[in-house]
């Protein structure tokens, strides 16, 4: 009997990544590319979905089909996930109109967000999301392009979000899943029937613009003849419905049950921890998550990856060049001297708001700040402070999430590009003074999406999301250092500080610019 096989490709801000598994959840092959995001104007980043996402889709597709030398027959399944809560306009040949609109760091909605606040009020707004209207929700980005490009909008046969494009061209069919349906784009869907609202989309969009939701391992259809050719898949392949990539992710770090949480550290910082109700609370997200029956609490630092990026690019360039000479990672040079620098880093504390902020202030305005520089201060202290400034936003997230009646964290897996910084892991263990896991397997969201695409064809052994909890397997785990937890409390209350401190002056300095 032929061996059986499955594939997931997942779709990030700056790469995409994708594997194949066997039946056992092995890794059998990884592929990954780059792509570029672009940033036209202030609080606008953008993606080319038909080069960004298809086309990284298809090369993967391609890659993984050459390296592992699988008969495409063999794979019995396609996952797929991109970033979520992002919006694409598309004609009825599913062609993109214009660039994708990403996700909560694209702020440009701002004026709508007040348009359908106004319409709605308040009040409203708060009982369908638990919280303010922000820039990580669709319905302002749709309106956008109505107010600002209305010849785009006329043209839109569906607004679409990452995984609906993907899904769509594998397809010709046009879903999205549950979990970004209704969450993402509320209250536009009716959370009981899932169907479009017309009463509510009426100052938005057409009912019909809007794509059929269903569950992330439902199928979306079957590989066709078209899209067989520029992926090397098999006609016929089924394809499941798919989700975002930090969805992806949590499931492939075990977010299967209440109190798993994962904190991915990627471009930005994306927390999701499993709970058995909807929380509200204004200063984080909630949602009914991909697992039926189970609800999450979620939120997002803006700055990760990207943080840690403009440090190599602005005040490490001499690694980069070192990186080009030696091929040692840049990151990795970026790190020498950095453990020397005490907890704290002798008295600087970074606000790491650089692009604006998610939760929990949801402003999209925020700055970052450097506070208690002095000229003793290196680079070692201002990067290993940016280290710790994201860490402290965590640990404020954290105790968000724990101050709730029935809501623990039980277990934490760090997934992402960042966990290969162990220094970072480390602080981030003693700033919360919480263990935290890296998983055996760290390919990220396109494991998840393989191993959604077996419950998909409800594989035996895959027929629901418990069954994938036996396949999660710890790698390295990061024990709080207590004596060092105590420490960085002194400094975590002036973290806490900051943003309420600054943020009128924040506001004044953007409205100069």
């Amino acid at each position: 009997m032929d061996a059986t096989y499955f594939m997931g490709i997942d779709t990030g801000t700056n790469s995409s990544k994708g594997v194949i598994i066997d039946e056992d959840c092995n890794v059998v092959a990884c592929c990954s590319t780059q792509h570029t995001m672009t940033n036209p104007k202030p609080n606008h980043f953008e993606h080319d979905a038909e080069k960004d996402w298809w086309g990284d889709f298809c090369r993967i597709s391609q890659g993984l089909l050459k390296k592992s030398g699988i008969d495409p027959v063999q794979i019995k399944a396609v996952g797929l996930s991109a970033l979520g809560a992002d919006c694409l306009p598309v004609d009825e040949q599913c062609r993109p109109l214009r660039k994708a609109i990403l996700y909560g760091i694209d702020a440009r909605a701002g004026k709508e967000i007040e348009q359908l606040t106004s319409l709605y009020g308040p009040e409203q707004i708060r009982r369908w999301y638990g919280r303010p209207l922000c820039s990580s929700d669709v319905m302002p980005k749709i309106l956008w392009i109505k107010n600002n490009e209305p010849e785009v909008y006329a043209r839109t046969y569906k607004f679409l979000t990452g995984s609906s494009f993907l899904a769509a061209k594998l397809t010709d069919n046009y879903v999205v899943d549950r979990f970004l349906g209704l969450a993402s784009f509320n209250p536009l869907y009716d959370p009981k029937t899932w169907r479009p609202v017309p009463e509510l989309c009426a100052p938005v969009c057409r009912p019909d613009q809007l794509a059929k939701v269903q569950e992330a391992t439902d199928l979306a259809g079957y590989v066709t003849e078209a899209a067989a050719k520029e992926t090397g898949l098999a006609p016929g392949t089924p394809v499941i419905t798919g989700t975002d990539d930090s969805g992806a992710e949590a499931i492939s770090a075990g977010v299967v049950e209440p109190g798993k949480m994962m904190i991915q550290f990627g471009s930005s910082i994306y927390m999701i921890l499993g709970t058995r109700h909807l929380v509200d609370d204004e200063r984080l997200w909630r949602e009914q998550f991909i697992v039926p029956g189970l609800c999450d609490i979620s939120a997002g630092t803006n700055t990760g990856g990207s943080l840690t990026k403009w440090y190599r690019d602005e005040l490490f360039s001499d690694a980069l060049e070192q990186e080009k000479k030696t091929g040692i990672d840049a990151y990795q040079l970026m790190l020498e001297g950095v453990d020397q620098v005490p907890p704290g880093s002798d008295g600087l504390v970074t606000l790491p708001y650089f692009a604006g902020e998610r939760t929990p202030v949801n402003d999209p305005l925020a700055c970052g700040i450097l506070f208690g520089l002095t000229i003793s201060h290196t680079r070692r202290h201002l990067y290993r402070s940016a280290l710790e400034g994201v860490a402290y936003s965590i640990q404020q997230q954290l105790r968000l999430m724990e101050s709730h009646e029935d809501v623990s964290i039980d277990q934490i897996f760090a997934v992402g590009g960042g966990v290969n910084n162990a220094l970072w892991m480390q602080i981030v263990a003693d700033v919360t003074g919480k263990e935290i896991n890296t998983p055996d397997v760290t390919v990220g969201a396109s494991y998840g999406d393989a191993m959604m695409a077996a419950v998909g064809v409800r594989h035996p052994g895959f027929e629901n999301f418990s069954c994938l909890a036996q396949h999660i397997k710890t790698g390295t785990v990061y024990k709080p250092d207590f004596k060092k937890y105590k420490i960085y409390q002194k400094y975590q209350a002036i973290y806490d500080k900051l943003y309420d401190s600054t943020c009128e002056l924040m506001h004044m300095m953007t409205e100069e610019q």
